[in-house]
């Protein structure tokens, strides 16, 4: 991968691929010609076909906000014949799915002939979707194909002519129509076209694919329950539009938006979203795709617009409704036929997922346009504008994409604002809470429970130091608060843990909101019970072996002012993916290496913490700034006593008595001995001074009035009660 910060060009693109893996048996590139930039592939000297630079053609941004580069062999009849991946960002791919099974998938569209797709013969083929990572793979076939598709239709290559698919009879929109409609008639009359199947059609459909696991994986456990209705209409037509969105929704759009786009409407009703939630994760809707003339376009998430409720007259209420705005460098007609084609996702075994199209078709009714004119020329063609409107205004594009995974989050949030505010009182009542061992010992594992389960295996809120290297990337970079928004448990968590570092240092990150963290010390306490041996490494060998997570996180960083995306790659030291985001469901050399992590920890407790983790050596550096010492110490404390010290899970107790702040995972491990007479030798020493005291005193006279028990009464004062007892006062006079 190279630097984000450059622009790959096609010359380093094939510096990077070998011809043969473009075209079997090729040689040698051959020299650019035209701009983009396209390039001969010989195989001595004859031209196999060319080499091309997806994202020169067409737009490939993914999840990361950033280019994906492909060099794309294609040959002169418009086959693809090899693909070869140079540069993606994809945190998906970096830090979860392997490449090689994304590029298994890209790899069959290879001997796809877009030419046949290019001259409007064929729908656009699909790479196969790979579970967990949908968006990026799609994202990926959309812009080979898309850029071939455009490459073809300039005639550029040899073997094809040049041209779009083969020219209609021009139609424009009637501008005298303008009239609204109830529901029934726009139904009706095309206006509105539908999809409707249900739960057992769509079984049925997978299991004529032969995916018999997908068929069994019902939404619903009816047959007959609706799967979905979906609605399609194009309301940059004046009198759809002014139908379904009322005449003020649509005269405050269409004041605002420039020539040369279209925008239509996507409403949904059933069990199935068409939405999905890869346009909340990754920006991009993954589960529609707007097709006309061999081309397909997924909207993205600056492309949409929620709608509450249709202004037809007698219209349904539906679960789902969305205004999509069509973007300017995609080439869209209304008044020609387009597609809208649904992906259907279902579970197959464990996490991959089967996938079946189903298209909804659209063509406009004659009533909206004027009668037919001759065909343009082509040079008129090529500077025609789609007719009506273009992208609302900020105003118009309804709530944030943070704000929506705010709402869509509630019941996450509230669950972790409940815990993070019980752990608040833990740390504030500590000195009432570690008088009580037993207690205390549950009230943690418990914690550590609900920290490794639902927060790290449920919900996958581990935070990472690939976190810590963005935000600062972004500080640099142009920092904006929406992108960490968006992510609302971690947003959570990191602040709080910045908060954390101010009172406490990273203690209560690492030893009580980390999953990971939870993980080894819930498998150690097991070990534990289980009588596995315990390995008490000298102090010496001990405080030698702190350094090595400053060097590792230092590494990183310095790695990621250059390369964000190498850093992330490296940053695979840590195992929380792998253990906690993943559920250890990855290859085996992963597995392998996140239960090499673990395993040392069932010998010597929280051995990752103290010398690996590059994240709390992140936490430590900053939380020397914190404000308060609140763990106590005896004046005994390391010289002579090392009982705290010896007890430490970190060791983070210096052998002089001191505690290291910067290694403390704030466990109060050394609080409940502080408050223990038992096995403190300090309270074992002033116990046993209250107990000789006590026996030294001699029992008090009966009769004699006594002050708070166990306390004797001075000489004086007895002798002051005793007259008030003989001359009691005269209260009535009071």
């Amino acid at each position: 991968m190279v630097s984000a910060a450059q622009a790959l060009t096609l010359d380093e693109a094939l510096a990077k691929t070998p011809p043969a893996q473009l075209f079997e048996g090729a040689e040698r590139y051959g020299a650019p010609q035209g701009s983009p930039a396209i390039v001969p592939v010989l195989k001595g000297g004859e031209t196999l076909g060319y080499a091309y630079l997806n994202s020169d053609f067409t737009p490939s941004t993914g999840y990361s906000g950033k280019p994906i580069r492909i060099v794309v062999g294609i040959d002169r009849k418009g086959v693809i014949r090899g693909i070869h991946m140079v540069e993606h960002h994809e945190p998906i791919v970096l830090i979860g799915i392997p490449e090689a099974k994304v590029l298994t998938a890209l790899n069959g569209l290879i001997g796809t002939d877009l030419g046949r797709v290019a001259a409007g013969e064929a729908k656009p083929p699909q790479a196969e979707i790979v579970s967990s990572a949908t968006v990026t793979v799609l994202v990926m076939g959309d812009s080979i194909v898309r850029s071939a598709v455009r490459l073809i239709r300039s005639g550029r290559l040899d073997g094809i002519a040049a041209g779009p698919a083969p020219a209609e009879t021009r139609r424009e929109l009637d501008p005298a129509v303008t009239g609204t409609e109830d529901w029934q008639t726009l139904l009706g009359d095309g206006s509105v076209r539908s999809l409707v199947m249900s739960v057992g059609e769509v079984s049925q459909a997978f299991a004529d694919a032969g995916q018999p696991l997908a068929a069994q994986h019902a939404e619903t456990g009816n047959p007959e329950d609706a799967f979905i209705t979906l609605y399609l209409a194009p309301v940059s037509v004046p009198a759809i539009g002014r139908s379904l969105l009322g005449d003020a929704a649509y005269d405050r759009l269409a004041a605002k938006l420039q020539p040369g786009q279209a925008a239509v409407l996507v409403a949904g009703d059933g069990a199935y979203s068409f939405k999905g939630s890869g346009y909340v994760r990754g920006g991009i809707f993954d589960r529609i795709e707007l097709m006309q003339d061999g081309q397909g376009l997924r909207f993205k998430d600056r492309d949409h617009t929620r709608i509450a409720a249709l202004a037809a007259r007698d219209a349904p209420r539906l679960r789902e409704i969305a205004l999509f705005v069509v973007p300017q460098d995609f080439s869209f007609q209304v008044t020609r036929p387009f597609e809208l084609q649904l992906l259907v996702q279902r579970a197959t075994q464990g996490r991959d997922k089967a996938t079946l199209p189903f298209d909804l078709a659209y063509q406009i009714p004659e009533r909206y346009l004027l009668p037919a004119a001759p065909p343009p020329s082509p040079a008129a063609r090529a500077t025609e504008a789609p007719a009506q409107v273009g992208k609302p205004t900020a105003e118009d594009d309804g709530p944030a994409l943070w704000k929506t995974m705010w709402q869509m989050n509630r019941a996450s949030i509230a669950i972790l604002g409940t815990a993070l505010a019980l752990l608040t009182a833990i740390f504030f009542f500590q000195d009432v809470l570690t008088k009580y061992p037993r207690t205390f010992l549950w009230v943690r594992r418990t914690y550590l429970a609900f920290t490794l389960v639902w927060l790290g295996w449920l919900v996958h809120a581990q935070l990472s130091v690939v976190n810590v290297l963005t935000f600062v990337n972004a500080l640099l970079a142009g920092f904006s608060w929406e992108y960490f928004l968006s992510a609302p448990l971690v947003f959570i968590l990191w602040s709080a843990v910045a908060a954390g570092l101010l009172f406490w240092g990273r203690g209560p990150f690492c030893g009580w909101l980390c999953p990971f963290g939870a993980l080894q010390e819930l498998s150690n306490t097991i070990a534990r019970k289980l009588r596995v041996p315990q390995i008490d490494l000298p102090w010496g060998l001990h405080e030698r072996l702190w350094p090595i997570k400053y060097m590792i996180f230092l590494g990183l960083f310095g790695l990621s002012l250059y390369s964000l995306s190498d850093a992330e790659i490296y940053a695979e030291v840590e195992p929380f993916k792998t253990a906690i985001i993943l559920n250890f469901m990855r290859e085996w050399g992963f597995v392998l290496f996140a239960f090499a992590c673990l395993l040392p920890g069932l010998f010597i407790e929280r051995f990752y913490c103290r010398y690996l983790c590059p994240l709390g050596a992140a936490l430590a550096i900053p939380g020397r700034m914190r404000m308060f010492e609140w763990l106590k110490r005896w004046p005994e404390c390391g010289s002579p006593c090392q009982r705290c010290a010896n007890d430490c899970p970190v060791k983070a107790i210096h052998p002089e008595g001191q505690i290291n702040v910067n290694e403390c995972i704030y466990c109060m491990n050394c609080q409940v001995l502080y408050h223990d007479d038992t096995r403190c030798p300090h309270m074992i020493t002033q116990k046993a001074r209250r107990e000789k005291i006590a026996r030294s005193t001699p029992p008090k006279p009966a009769g004699t009035a006594t002050g708070k028990p166990g306390r004797e009464q001075p000489p004086a004062f007895r002798a002051q009660r005793a007259a008030a007892t003989d001359n009691p006062p005269d209260l009535k006079g009071a």
